[in-house]
């Protein structure tokens, strides 16, 4: 299924993440899916990576002025239950982010099904730029989130 991805900017310090899960379990918005990496490889080929497909939100004066101090940043990519509601809470609390179609699927815990997947991405010539996901142990399902050069090829595929 297409969900939409916030990709979002935090100063990499103590705290943060909490704020921004308070933040949102407060506006009674439900993160169901987050990874977190240190931002300064994402801001460097921000223009470059996805070109034509990354819809920008935020002004490209923020962006440059995070290219300098990259490293005091981490990029959170995360799945929420209200999309259109947390892209409001981050705009007013002027947080710097981006959002961006992905996949996201909920797929049988058990060996070899993410590699079912991946398989089915190559031999469809689908490239994935990332991916993560997350099962708790003995639990019947994953929950893994792709983001394709070709999303709608890849929504196309695995509709089903």
């Amino acid at each position: 299924m297409v969900r939409t991805e916030i990709s979002l900017f935090l100063r990499n310090v103590p705290g943060e993440l909490g704020k921004l899960a308070t933040m949102m379990g407060e506006a009674g918005i439900n993160i169901d899916a987050l990874t977190i990496q240190d931002a300064s490889d994402y801001v460097q080929g921000l223009f470059k990576a996805r070109g034509k497909s990354l819809k920008r939100i935020a002004p490209a004066a923020s962006y440059g002025s995070m290219q300098k101090d990259s490293a005091q940043y981490a990029l959170i990519r995360l799945l929420v239950d209200d999309t259109d509601k947390a892209i409001d809470l981050l705009s007013r609390e002027s947080y710097v982010f981006d959002i961006m179609p992905v996949i996201a699927m909920e797929i049988p815990n058990k060996p070899g099904t993410l590699a079912e997947m991946a398989k089915k991405f190559g031999e469809e010539g689908i490239n994935i730029n990332y991916v993560y996901g997350s099962a708790l142990p003995r639990g019947k399902k994953s929950l893994f989130i792709f983001c394709p050069e070709d999303i709608e090829l890849a929504a196309k595929i695995f509709k089903e």
